[in-house]
């Protein structure tokens, strides 16, 4: 049976770096891959450039059940202790929007980098292992698996969540956590596109393709960003936002011309263009399609001398108020994350250790701890897997 300091279920973002800082300790230190290459989710993430953290990281910026448990990881791990790793690695990056820092080549880069560093901390990586039975012993864990049994004394479950199956996201980490009597926060796909009812579909859907920026709202939040028609419903940043905080049910407000005073501007038109359709003068700041379609569904398409003051305030408060109910999301197939996970009040916030297990870590994905869009998971995945790497 080979012994080991740590094994590290899990060879993405979270468990790469806690590799790193455990080998760095000269521990022993195993990762064990289901599938058949490490980092896939990394590969994947920025349209392959890799969205790698966010200059503006804050607390502010996750959801957890306790919103407090991220902010010691976050603070001794900081985007700027992860941009000098990717400096000193030569490798090229700039920031998109918002602070988000992205590669200028390819995502390949962090996750070479990352396999680096794993070699140069003594790491030991094996991929395509399939683990059936994990077991506590009186010095750690033994593990079943298809390249035989493995013992150790910590074990770092880092297997992500339930987002992107195709990618091999399964439910383990979440049983594994059950099986040791940890409590899971009910999940749900998060970052994730939004679906509509077939009334509204029938309204919208043939839109799909065309986007336009906009301030979504749920619940007290509020997110600009651009916003896509799809032939299901609406996607596109300021939607997978604010899907992180809507419930089925819940209505929906958008606001289709953030930055603008509608009613002065409205006015404003009616003085200089009273003979303008309503659509015409709309198309002015709309994509043309939507602002017909808004017209035959919403405005009559009058010029716009014919509007009395009290129905042009009624047609601004629709476009900085557009109220809908989503009929659900596109689920786990395509969110970025997953919301939910091990709850964090059994978990030590300084060094992810499991209040009721001894040995035993949780980091990532896996932990109920959920970042908004533009690499702030990325980072919460560094920050937990270094603070567990500095531990185990």
């Amino acid at each position: 049976m080979t012994g080991w300091d740590v094994v590290i279920i899990g060879g993405g973002a979270a468990g790469l770096m806690c590799a790193i800082e455990a080998g760095k300790r000269q521990r022993r230190v195993l990762i064990l891959e289901h599938s058949n290459r490490v980092g896939k989710k990394i590969l994947m993430s920025g349209g392959g450039r890799c969205n790698f953290t966010n200059l503006h990281v804050t607390p502010d910026s996750f959801l957890s059940a306790n919103p407090h448990f991220c902010k010691s990881a976050l603070a001794r791990y900081s985007p700027w202790d992860f941009i000098a790793l990717v400096e000193r690695h030569g490798i090229a990056y700039h920031e998109k929007e918002l602070g988000q820092l992205f590669c200028d080549q390819s995502s390949k880069l962090i996750v070479k980098m990352l396999v680096a560093e794993c070699q140069q901390a003594g790491v030991q990586i094996d991929i395509g292992c399939k683990i059936t039975m994990v077991q506590q012993t009186a010095t750690g864990f033994t593990l079943e698996t298809s390249l035989g049994p493995i013992q150790t004394t910590a074990l770092v479950v880092a297997s992500g969540g339930l987002s992107i199956p195709k990618m091999g996201a399964t439910g383990f980490g979440y049983e594994l956590a059950k099986r040791f009597g940890h409590r899971i926060r009910a999940t749900r796909p998060a970052l994730v596109p939004l679906t509509l009812n077939q009334k509204t579909l029938a309204q919208y859907g043939d839109l799909s393709g065309i986007g336009l920026f906009v301030e979504a709202s749920c619940h007290n939040r509020c997110f600009p960003g651009g916003m896509l028609f799809t032939h299901r419903g609406i996607s596109g940043p300021a939607i997978l936002q604010i899907s992180s905080y809507w419930q089925p049910s819940d209505e929906l407000r958008v606001n289709l011309l953030p930055g603008i005073e509608i009613p002065a501007w409205l006015a404003d038109r009616q003085r200089n263009r009273p003979d303008a359709e309503l659509r015409t003068v709309l198309a002015e700041k709309l994509p043309k399609r939507l602002a017909q379609r808004l017209c035959e569904l919403a405005f009559d398409n009058l010029l716009l001398r014919q509007y009395p003051p009290q129905e042009l305030q009624a047609i601004a408060r629709q476009l900085q108020h557009w109220r809908f109910r989503p009929k659900g999301t596109e689920g786990y197939r395509t969110a970025e994350v997953t919301l939910g996970g091990v709850n964090t009040d059994e978990l030590s916030s300084a060094t992810m250790v499991s209040k009721k297990v001894p040995g035993l870590y949780f980091v990532g994905e896996v932990v109920d701890v959920t970042g908004h869009l533009g690499g702030f998971n990325f980072q919460w995945a560094w920050a937990s897997g270094h603070a567990a790497g500095q531990a185990v």
